[in-house]
């Protein structure tokens, strides 16, 4: 695996053209400067990692075509389009959210770069429909860093991608070991990418001058870093198996609800009677509901620590309930009916209505905990298979996570499929897994055969 510069071959290579900032600003053009030298070739050795001492990083503070005002207004959003459209090559996007501060995963911030368009930072909550920008792209790459964690909000807006490249996956199929925006742009690019706003509340308006300044600068290099990185994969021979990987991410459905989420509630496992469960149940649904009423993040709202604490006390009385933390604070005493109602609800349920202690088993086979005692055989074939996918993994540059999920090995360990590759297609796996992986399976079932 070599850190190779970019080829002149135009799938690949970084353009030289100057750039716009796309903005009710208006354009600020610059050309862009010389790739700085990234670190030596690394080999293709299993271990591979950075050089114990790798060269000094030029540090970038902002991006070389400027920063653009952000676009709030329908006539702002078509002149943006307008200027996408008439870019070249794939668009890098990016979202912000306000986590923890606001309920859901809204985006709040959208960044795009396009070569020959710029920049352009558009406002989610004043125009919450971007779909006429994804038909303006129809046949265009887009370029996201960890797609899966903005696919979901950036298509509540309109935004879907026609295909997909996903820097980060990139590096993780490339044996990457650090994986985050700032350490792939570092081990590309040879460039240093402050990342100091990451957590901020993106929700407030106006934002400040230097957020807009590094959520510029999360799309201004993402270009340059895919083309990097498609040298890599091609240099790998993975990027077939890479196009892959990014086409399902794209397929992936929406993730199930949840059953019973409120069994995720933070220190649950202190409570070992239903009815403390109900008053978790039942201040965790007081509580979601209040949280969007309000759009705050839960945890804002109430902390999980006061619900289980609420649960473990049991209290009898408001007054009872006042002296347990968090509730006899100044915000919860004012909220403290509202908390007081949901616990008087759960404390009077019927014992038949008590949720269980644990909750429903997930589908699938049983934990493997108990393997070896139940199910030798079953046991047996999981280690030898954890064996082998282990040093393909070594051998691939590959995290055995990408290779196949957990979920998938124990499921067509613990079935015994006679036909091992038709039980991982079943269990969605691609193409190129099926075709490395499917022998490792076949001869775990050989060497320990049996249900």
């Amino acid at each position: 695996m070599a850190n190779a510069r970019p080829t002149t071959n135009p799938d690949v290579a970084c353009s030289s053209t100057g750039s716009t900032a796309v903005g009710d600003a208006g354009a600020a053009t610059a050309g862009h400067s010389a790739e700085p030298s990234r670190p030596a070739s690394l080999g293709t050795e299993p271990e591979a990692v950075l050089p114990d001492t790798p060269p000094p990083l030029t540090p970038i503070t902002a991006p070389p075509t400027g920063v653009p005002a952000i676009t709030t207004t329908p006539e702002q959003l078509e002149r943006v389009i307008r200027q996408l459209a008439d870019g070249v090559g794939p668009v890098a996007v990016d979202a912000e959210r306000a986590s923890g501060f606001r309920y859901g995963q809204r985006a709040q911030l959208v960044q795009l770069f396009r070569r020959e368009a710029g920049i352009a930072l558009i406002d989610p909550v004043a125009l919450p429909d971007l779909s006429a920008l994804t038909r303006a792209l129809p046949d265009t790459e887009w370029v996201l860093h960890a797609a899966s964690q903005d696919l979901e909000c950036i298509r509540q807006v309109g935004l879907d991608p026609p295909a997909l490249f996903d820097t980060e996956l990139a590096s993780r199929l490339l044996g990457y070991k650090l994986v985050s925006l700032a350490t792939v742009v570092a081990r590309t690019l040879g460039l240093g990418l402050a990342k100091e706003h990451s957590a901020q509340d993106w929700s407030i308006r106006p934002l400040p001058d230097e957020w807009l300044n590094y959520a510029a600068l999360d799309v201004a290099l993402l270009i340059d870093v895919r083309d990097a990185l498609v040298v890599e994969l091609t240099q790998a021979n993975k990027l077939d198996l890479a196009r892959a990987e990014f086409q399902a991410v794209l397929d992936a459905p929406p993730p199930l609800p949840r059953v019973d989420p409120w069994r995720r509630t933070s220190g649950t496992h202190k409570i070992r009677d239903r009815r403390g469960m109900a008053v978790v149940r039942s201040l965790w649904q007081a509580r979601d509901a209040l949280a969007q009423k309000l759009d705050q993040s839960p945890s804002r709202v109430l902390p999980d620590t006061g619900i289980v604490a609420a649960a473990l006390h049991l209290p009898s009385t408001p007054d009872q309930l006042g002296k347990i933390h968090p509730f006899g604070g100044r915000v919860q005493k004012r909220r403290r009916a509202y908390w007081w109602d949901a616990i008087d609800q759960a404390q009077r349920l019927p014992v038949q209505d008590l949720p269980d202690l644990h909750g429903p088993r997930p589908p699938g086979p049983p934990g493997t905990r108990g393997w070896a005692k139940h199910y030798p055989q079953a046991a047996k074939r999981l280690a030898q298979v954890k064996a082998e996918l282990g040093q393909i993994s070594a051998d691939q540059q590959i995290p055995v996570q990408h290779l196949v999920t957990a979920a998938l090995v124990r499921q067509v360990v613990f079935s015994a499929s006679a036909n091992a590759a038709e039980a991982l297609k079943a269990g969605g796996a691609r193409d190129w897994q099926v075709a490395l992986l499917a022998p490792v399976f076949t001869k775990a079932l050989e060497t320990y055969p049996g249900k």
